[in-house]
């Protein structure tokens, strides 16, 4: 009886480890399956990403052609959503399935899958962080790090912690590799075993290109063999080989934009001479006029006509210099605009455009004394983005120094600024000379020079009130700040304005040393440069006592209310404490006759912010950030320039204050953000040319 309930015992055991491997047969299939299907989703996720194209069709764009992604509708939309949000973080995302599918493949199962994740959207967003600061030669529509990173980096410049940019991204990158390690969560050995595998299938595949090469150099070979014989046998006369170039087909071959025409070498032959062939028809491009600038002849100006006429000087007439001191711009001005040219340059630009997937027409374009201004105006569903990240590959088509893209405000079309193969000279006399500065109401008229369509472009600094200015050596900074400085001097007498000079290299401003506008000699040393600014404050604090006692809210209510008194002969007095009452203790006030000289206005001109800084950063940062918040009202302006726009020469206090900046060619893109608050000041041409931010 025992024995056979022993045996039964055993039949029993035996048929539950029956019933336990085929169970862990079917986990372990299961296991394999599932990791055959990641590696599957990983794959497609990563063909998805690998075509993915900026014009598809997706929630933001609605276009009627066919996705070029090769998934289709949907790898285009998935393909889009990852781009537009991550940017080229997305490509984590195949590298973690195709982790996940070896951790299966290997019977391990994916414990704690919250977690992971959790670390995966911990490890894409440090991603788009560390791809943000990429400049990758056609990035997505949102920028490297999608709009995450674009987030990130508009963050960190409003901060001030933008120079940090690049060791914040390369900690960022540090990170998500050991984030990934921990969402894979694969132990040491399990990636020898995968490092193993790979060795295997690296040696397989190395003979297999060994053979391949083999196998190469043998074709080669029998083919210079046949080569040879075939040049060793009779040469086609000089007819036959002019008949045999005959094109196969009749129809027009659109011409490329970036291509080359080889050169010919002709050659005299018996054939008569045929006629010249015709370019191909293009279909008629939408440009609908061209915007050509008014030319004006120079010196044809009010004031060049009054200095012609001899004038009576009278000893008490403030004495303005005169526009003969100036460079007269030449009879003959640059070369005549060429239309056709430009019509041909705008053709040019949209196939340019077409290759890269953007469809639209220029529809204006408006020749510059420098760049060239194409105005496109894209098909529905293109997006700025897209277009203004083009930049380098448009300029590298058209064979362009710099191209700048940018959106034309209020308007539905974008700007396509292109160089001009000659740049004109804009001369100072031509803009002091021109109706714009004449018949300008400004107290404190700057000439800037000429807009896109040639025009002057003047400024009011009493408006603005002060004038932050940047750019690199040998952009123009310098000499835009001389025309500013002889623009207000051909216009205010030294009774009305004064100057207070600081040039630290001792070079640029120098040449003003002696004129009767100045209130001190150009200031070159940084110490003293300290002791000019809190100078300043201190008539700041002055002027507004007196304006006080007067009982006026700004410069131009004290002036006028001195030229009102002494026009109706009152006399203006102020009350004075000169001691106390030694018997009550209570104050006693005199009156004393009132100073009745008019304040005139102070211009601070700083050439290089860098090197005060660099001295005493502090103390120059706590001056300039009183006359920045209360100058305006005093009639003290700064106008303050520098080549190198950090944030530890600018500072946030300084930008917040200073909201009209005018920024040359600078050398980064990080530099134009500091200076504007956007990107495109480091494709300027370096010519003079500038972005004025009002």
């Amino acid at each position: 009886m025992a024995r056979s309930a022993q045996l039964a015992m055993r039949g029993f055991g035996g048929r539950v480890r029956g019933w336990g491997d085929f169970l862990n047969g079917i986990k372990h299939r299961m296991f394999e399956g599932l990791g055959a299907l990641l590696v599957m989703a990983s794959l497609l996720l990563l063909l998805a990403l690998v075509t993915y194209f900026p014009g598809d069709a997706s929630l933001d764009t609605a276009v009627a052609t066919a996705p070029r992604n090769y998934l289709g509708y949907d790898g285009a939309l998935i393909a889009d959503v990852l781009m537009q949000s991550v940017g080229l973080a997305a490509y984590l995302l195949p590298a973690v399935l195709l982790g996940w599918a070896f951790r299966l493949m290997l019977q391990r199962p994916i414990r704690r899958f919250g977690r992971r994740l959790a670390l995966l959207l911990a490890a894409l967003i440090l991603g788009a962080l560390a791809c943000s600061i990429l400049q990758v030669a056609a990035p997505p529509p949102a920028g490297a790090g999608g709009v995450v990173g674009w987030a990130w980096l508009r963050l960190i410049d409003g901060i001030g912690f933008a120079p940090l940019a690049l060791p914040l991204a390369m900690t960022a990158a540090a990170l998500v590799a050991l984030l990934l390690l921990s969402v894979i969560g694969l132990s040491p050995g399990e990636w020898r075993v995968i490092g193993s595998s790979a060795g295997r299938i690296a040696r397989v595949s190395g003979h297999g290109t060994i053979a391949a090469a083999a196998f190469g150099h043998r074709v080669f070979r029998d083919w210079r063999t046949a080569r040879r014989v075939l040049d060793s046998g009779p040469k086609p006369s000089s007819f036959q080989a002019v008949v045999s170039r005959k094109p196969a087909s009749d129809a027009p071959v659109r011409p490329s934009a970036d291509r080359r025409e080889p050169r010919l070498t002709v050659v005299p032959t018996a054939i008569p001479p045929t006629p010249p062939a015709t370019e191909p028809e293009r279909m008629p491009s939408r440009l609908a006029r061209l915007v050509m600038p008014r030319a004006k002849p120079a010196g044809a100006g009010k004031r060049a006509a009054q200095e012609l006429q001899p004038a009576l000087a009278l000893d008490d007439e403030p004495v303005l210099p005169p526009l003969g001191v100036l460079t007269k711009p030449p009879e003959v001005r640059a070369e005549a605009v060429d239309e056709e040219a430009l019509a041909k340059n705008a053709r040019m630009l949209e196939a340019v455009l077409e290759d890269f997937g953007v469809r639209g027409q220029i529809v204006q374009v408006r020749p510059g004394p420098v760049v060239t201004l194409y105005e496109l105006e894209p098909a529905p569903g293109i997006k700025a983005s897209r277009v203004i990240g083009l930049a380098d590959d448009i300029a590298r088509s058209m064979s362009a120094i710099s191209v700048r893209v940018a959106v034309v405000p209020g308007r539905t079309v974008i700007g396509i600024e292109l160089p001009n193969l000659s740049a004109e000279t804009v001369y100072l006399r031509e803009l002091l000379d021109s109706p714009v500065y004449e018949k300008h109401a400004g107290r404190l008229a700057l000439a800037l020079g000429k807009d896109i369509g040639g025009e002057p472009v003047i400024a009011d600094l009493a408006r603005m009130p002060h004038l932050l200015i940047a750019g690199t050596t040998g952009s123009g900074k310098s000499v835009g700040i001389n025309t500013m400085i002889l623009s207000i001097l051909y216009r205010m007498p030294p009774e009305r304005c004064k100057f207070i000079m600081v040039d630290p290299k001792m070079l640029e401003l120098s040449v003003y040393d002696g004129i009767p506008h100045l209130l001190a000699p150009v200031v070159t040393d940084p110490k003293k440069a300290v002791l000019a600014l809190k100078w300043t404050v201190r008539e700041m604090e002055s002027r507004y006592q007196k304006m006080s006692k007067l009982g006026v809210r700004n410069i131009e209510g004290f002036n006028t209310r001195l030229r009102e008194a002494a026009a109706k002969g009152e006399n203006l007095v102020r009350k004075v404490q000169t001691g106390f009452d030694p018997e009550t203790g209570q104050p006693v006030f005199e009156e004393e006759p009132f100073d009745a000289s008019e304040l005139p206005m102070i211009i601070v001109v700083v050439d290089e912010m860098a090197d005060l800084m660099l001295v005493a950063g502090k103390e120059i940062e706590a001056s300039v950030q009183r006359l920045a918040q209360m100058a305006r009202a005093a009639g003290i302006h700064l106008i303050m320039a520098t080549q190198r726009p950090s944030v530890d020469v600018i500072t946030g206090t300084i930008k917040a204050n200073f909201p009209t900046r005018v920024s040359f060619q600078v050398t980064s893109k990080i530099d134009s953000r500091m200076i504007l608050g956007e990107g495109g000041a480091e494709q300027l041409l370096g010519r003079g040319d500038m972005l004025y931010m009002a």
